[in-house]
């Protein structure tokens, strides 16, 4: 199963921790892992390079592990944008839950 929890703060997305594997299909051929992985590298890619924000990123190296945590210090407008993506990632992430729930959870810290 693939455990996502969403931290915010003062209802702003400031971190985000995807662990598991979904194990809905043979390795190579899991399509809940394959949605997972490209909405979220999918989003902070898309952070990193419109925002032209850096984030604190681990990872684990075997895959099933990504913490993302957005830095505090990011000015308003920026931020604004930062939240507007990882919002769309939050989205589709709960519309892959509400068709895959034996394979991800969702958590909101």
């Amino acid at each position: 199963m693939i455990n996502v929890t969403v931290y915010r703060s003062n209802n702003q997305i400031t971190a985000f921790e995807l662990s598991g594997h979904a194990e809905s299909g043979p390795y190579g051929y899991d399509l809940v892992c394959a949605g997972v992985s490209a909405v979220s590298i999918g989003a902070v890619n898309a952070v990193m390079e419109l925002c032209e924000t850096n984030l604190e990123i681990e990872q684990g190296k075997e895959g099933g592990y990504l913490h993302v945590t957005i830095p505090a210090s990011l000015d308003a407008s920026v931020m604004e944008n930062v939240q507007l993506l990882f919002e769309g990632m939050y989205i589709s992430l709960k519309s892959i839950e509400n068709e895959y729930s034996k394979f991800i959870k969702i958590y909101s810290k």
